[in-house]
């Protein structure tokens, strides 16, 4: 991809709006053709593995679902290990945990206590940045895990909902970029 926009506009032509789901009133972004179409995920891996090198991340993590898509060929092709962040009670052994508030309820996400070594730079990759609070409660595992946040990459951000605003004050001096802004 010879630029950002070059690549933004590739990804969001692959993205499909579904009015409606899951529920009534909300436009889901349907990201299945992009991860159908050979060229657009190339391009998003690449740029995804790229941004991993650039930060000199060590493990990248993916969080649950969609986001482990993303990040697994992108730690992959980084030379970097993955790393799931899941829902409470789908990892194995001993994990952490951080309860965060969704905009209609609240959840808890887990990873395993020893997916880091001390110091290891981390770059987290996610889907959609919506109102923050699963990207939020990502930084704060890999922190408590004792490793260190290089940036946060999401393919899409729904700036109407500022999640970004909600990142700032964790993010620290990490990096957040959206491919896309919408």
């Amino acid at each position: 991809m010879s630029s950002s926009s070059d690549l933004a506009g590739l990804l969001a032509a692959k993205i499909r709006d579904v009015p409606d789901y899951p529920k009534a009133g909300v436009v889901f972004k349907d990201i299945a053709p992009l991860l159908g179409d050979a060229e657009a995920l190339a391009a998003l891996v690449d740029h995804l593995a790229g941004r991993a090198k650039a930060l000199g991340a060590t493990k990248v993590v993916g969080l649950e679902a969609r986001g482990f898509i993303l990040a697994a060929p992108a730690a992959y092709a980084a030379g970097a290990g993955f790393v799931p962040v899941r829902k409470a009670g789908k990892l194995p052994g001993g994990c952490l945990s951080q309860a965060y508030d969704l905009e209609y309820g609240s959840a808890v996400i887990e990873v395993q206590g020893d997916a880091f070594q001390p110091g290891e730079r981390v770059l987290v990759v996610d889907d959609v940045l919506a109102t923050g609070g699963t990207v939020e409660a990502s930084l704060d595992l890999v922190r408590r895990a004792g490793a260190e946040l290089v940036g946060v990459v999401v393919l899409m951000e729904l700036l109407f909902l500022d999640g970004r605003a909600r990142l700032a004050e964790h993010l620290g001096d990490a990096p957040l970029e959206a491919v896309i802004s919408v």
